[in-house]
């Protein structure tokens, strides 16, 4: 009998069949066949292929292998002949077959992995865009780019075949090529186009520089101030894609028409948080660039920003609350700005409130926002001071000291202490909305 059960299980290691052995708890275990594994993680393979030296490997972990700067193959360390690796279908037949035979263990069967896009089909896509551009042929352009930006979602291998062969730098020439015309007759091509670019991001500085043209960047506000959802929000990425590094394009944008008022109008009528981040963040850039910013803050402000960014952070996640409370650091840097927001009820509440909670940088922002709207007021005009203590600052801003912090923070809350202290006398110090059960910083 014992003679019997070894002979099965030895013909069934030849056969590359599924080996079945019973555990301490007497229960069935499965285990792998060795061809079936892949050499690097040891995990069964879901897309085998073959280097050019014979050795079978997931293509995932050999692609990240080479990636890395590896041109030796792992198992046998010899040098590669070529980095392009072969799809193995018989091996992942073979997987494909063991898997339906034990599915009644538990195993599903892997799907047929799709063959993956080439250097040289991307790059003859991308050429015929050109073409199609140079002939303002907007119906083949946007085949091109649809096809373009499906293989680009198939895989992340795709995707970076793609960009690496220059997609975001095609796109973006398509992009200005097609906004130079009339923006309603191409509409729909460059709707597509902004839509794959988003797929590209981060662009290379070639590919900003035909996205930051003029015509462009008027086709990006277009969308932001009208048409669907998505075109609004694929826009503001562009916008944050362009101002992100270069501040000649911060200049160009606020000094373009409805450019601050759309952005303004995609923070009060959010589509996403993602849109939401990056509008915020657009804005922050706006009003702290160095030239004529003091213009653009107060037209900010008589659209009613700061109490939006105010009932914006009454609640909200932790990467809108850090740029919401930057801009309005920025905006409270204005006159105008600290005369809102002194005049708002929220705005004590509020950053009291996000001092020592959700982050570091919401404290920096929040103790940096406090400091600007007391350190002027006068002994006749401390309104804010004591309402400030009446929400419990004097108990959170001696919190954070001991606590500890940056040191540009640190100074600032320290000269608040001295201002708030000097009203104490006046008013109970009381807490009632903050009982630090929620610090989000270790003592």
């Amino acid at each position: 009998m014992m003679i019997s059960s070894w002979r099965r299980r030895r013909a069934a290691r030849r056969e590359g069949k599924l080996q079945q052995q019973r555990n301490d708890n007497g229960e069935i275990e499965l285990t792998v066949p060795r061809d079936f594994r892949c050499p690097i993680s040891l995990d069964l393979m879901k897309d085998p292929v073959t280097l050019s030296t014979g050795i079978t490997y997931d293509r995932e972990n050999i692609e990240k292998w080479i990636e890395a700067g590896n041109f030796t193959c792992p198992l046998t360390n010899q040098v590669l002949r070529s980095l392009e690796p072969i799809p193995n279908h018989i091996i992942r037949k073979k997987i494909q077959d063991w898997c339906v035979e034990n599915r009644s263990y538990g195993i599903e069967r892997i799907p047929t992995p799709r063959v993956p896009v080439t250097s040289m089909e991307v790059s003859d896509i991308l050429s015929k865009i050109n073409v199609a551009c140079m002939k303002q042929n907007g119906k083949g352009c946007l085949d091109l780019v649809l096809k373009i930006k499906s293989l680009a979602k198939e895989s992340e291998r795709n995707k970076r075949c793609v960009v690496s062969n220059g997609a975001g730098c095609a796109l973006s020439e398509a992009f200005q090529a097609f906004s130079r015309a009339s923006f309603d007759e191409n509409v729909a091509v460059l709707e597509e186009i902004l839509s794959a670019l988003t797929i590209m991001f981060p662009l290379d500085v070639e590919a900003k520089g035909f996205l930051g043209s003029a015509s462009a960047m008027r086709c990006l506000i277009w969308f932001l101030s009208s048409g669907d959802l998505s075109r609004r929000r694929n826009a503001v990425l562009g916008l944050r894609e362009l101002v992100s590094t270069d501040e000649r394009k911060i200049n160009e944008l606020s000094d373009m028409e409805g450019a601050i008022e759309a952005l303004f109008k995609l923070i009060k009528d959010p589509i996403c948080p993602t849109s939401t981040k990056a509008s915020l963040l657009v804005i922050y850039k706006i009003i702290t660039s160095s030239s004529t910013k003091e213009k653009r803050v107060k037209k900010l402000v008589n659209l009613g920003i700061v109490s939006l960014l105010l009932e914006t952070l009454v609640d909200s996640e932790r990467g809108i609350c850090e740029k919401a409370l930057g801009v309005l650091d920025g905006i409270c840097n204005s006159e105008e700005g600290r005369q809102m927001a002194c005049n708002n009820a929220l705005s004590m509440p509020v950053l009291v409130k996000k001092i020592l909670r959700v982050s570091n940088l919401t404290t920096d922002f929040s103790v940096s926002i406090l400091w600007k709207l007391c350190k002027e007021k006068t002994e006749d005009d401390a309104s804010v001071i004591l309402e400030a203590l009446q929400v419990g600052a004097f108990l959170k801003l001696l919190l954070l000291l001991q606590v500890g912090c940056v040191e540009e923070t640190k100074d600032k809350a320290s000269e608040l202490l001295k201002i708030l202290n000097l009203h104490r006398n006046k008013m109970e110090c009381v807490d009632p909305m903050d009982n630090f059960k929620d610090l989000k910083r270790p003592f």
